[in-house]
């Protein structure tokens, strides 16, 4: 190892069928009051008046706040910390997906800091007083936001999705139960799946990969590729959705302590500008942006290889050409679509590909990948992604012009 690597997770960690019921007990450890952060579906389907049903178990009282509709922005954060305030919260969980944990995150630490959120971007401002307690409680096997020390927010002042990195983001609790999962469409387990195989992959690539982070990202790349098509064709697999919220969990642990790469970097502006799912804008960039970085990355991206094969790679070139081969097939299998086909319009698409291009750079991530691109590079990279062809093995990781 070239430099030093910090290792951290949330202080608890309940994981496995049945988990949810812990929350109230894990709760009034810590409060007596809860804001509970969740979406209109999680209302819907029932799981707000569950987790209200567990606090009210361990006299814990609750306020509900269900705004978060989208990708999480300042607007979502500003009200729901009003609600956390006027009702005298003292305790905010966190029912959702990332768009639920990361505003729950914002609030947690405005809760006790002062400014916007986006003071803290960048390291402008550092959390100077420990957050409210923050227990995260995800729904869908994908992002790992609920043991990671990153909130994404998007500005709704400039179309920027900030990404903030700081220990204080950082759940007190993450409580990993597989049946919140069961309800999770199609669509959103194929998203969502590729999200954490992305978490997973970027973290073990990364320029800031360790050994500690390392062993989660190969752990979870191998219970994505043993499960993650099961829990797609079979939705009602309990084995195969409990294994995919592991791999979740472990690849955003991983991710976290070693960084995400020019995925992610290239990802947020497409989520902050056409309003696309972090978790599907992921996965249109992923094969994309491995091609790209492959010849800075075989060795690694061959181990990668190996675990999406039955034997027979006997050289680190074949192994990480099998690597991006087999990402491209995965993708083709789950319908992911590229941007064209999300139905983003080419001509709009093409009027803020510098602007993409800057914030993607500006987000610090790109500077972790393998192979660091340019301005000029990223910005074709985008047109490369708009119309992909997933069915098409591309030699552009080996073109350099």
């Amino acid at each position: 190892m070239k430099h030093y690597a910090v290792f951290q997770m949330p202080e608890i960690i309940h994981y496995g069928r049945g988990a949810f019921q812990t929350i109230g007990k894990e709760a009034s450890l810590r409060g007596r009051r809860a804001l509970v952060i969740s979406d209109p579906v999680m209302d819907k389907l029932g799981y707000v008046d569950e987790g209200r049903k567990y606090l009210t178990e361990s006299n814990m009282e609750s306020v509900v706040y269900s705004g978060v509709e989208s990708e999480p922005t300042d607007v979502y954060v500003t009200e729901a910390l009003e609600l956390f305030r006027t009702k005298q919260c003292d305790v905010v969980i966190s029912l959702g997906g990332e768009s639920c944990i990361d505003t729950a995150k914002a609030v947690a630490v405005l809760a006790s800091n002062e400014g916007h959120i986006g003071d803290y971007r960048g390291g402008k401002k550092t959390v100077g007083v420990k957050p409210a307690p923050h227990l995260a409680v995800p729904t869908t096997a994908g992002t790992g936001s609920e043991a990671t020390d990153v909130t994404v927010i998007t500005n709704t002042t400039d179309d920027v999705k900030m990404m903030i990195k700081q220990p204080a983001f950082l759940p007190d609790v993450a409580t990993v139960d597989p049946a919140l999962t069961l309800s999770s469409p199609k669509h959103v387990t194929a998203a969502t799946g590729i999200d954490a195989l992305s978490h997973a992959i970027e973290a073990y690539v990364s320029k800031k990969s360790h050994p500690m982070a390392d062993s989660m990202a190969l752990s979870a790349v191998n219970l994505i590729v043993q499960h993650l098509k099961t829990a797609y064709h079979d939705g009602d697999n309990i084995d195969a959705r409990e294994a995919m919220s592991l791999a979740a969990m472990q690849a955003g642990i991983a991710f976290s302590n070693a960084s995400v790469c020019l995925v992610h970097g290239m990802s947020r502006p497409i989520g902050a500008l056409f309003h696309v799912p972090h978790g599907y804008s992921n996965a249109m960039l992923l094969p994309a942006v491995l091609e790209f970085s492959r010849n800075e990355a075989v060795d690694r991206l061959a181990d990668i290889g190996r675990i999406f094969s039955s034997g027979g790679l006997s050289s680190n070139v074949q192994a990480a050409d099998h690597a991006v081969s087999s990402v491209k097939e995965l993708c083709r299998e789950l319908h992911i679509p590229n941007l064209k086909e999300w139905g983003i319009d080419k001509q709009d698409f093409e009027s803020v590909i510098n602007k993409m291009s800057a914030d993607a750079w500006d987000s610090g991530s790109p500077a972790s990948n393998p192979r660091v691109p340019t301005l000029y590079e990223m910005e074709e990279l985008y047109r490369v992604c708009f119309d992909y062809d997933f069915s098409q093995m591309s030699p552009a990781g080996r073109n350099r012009g």
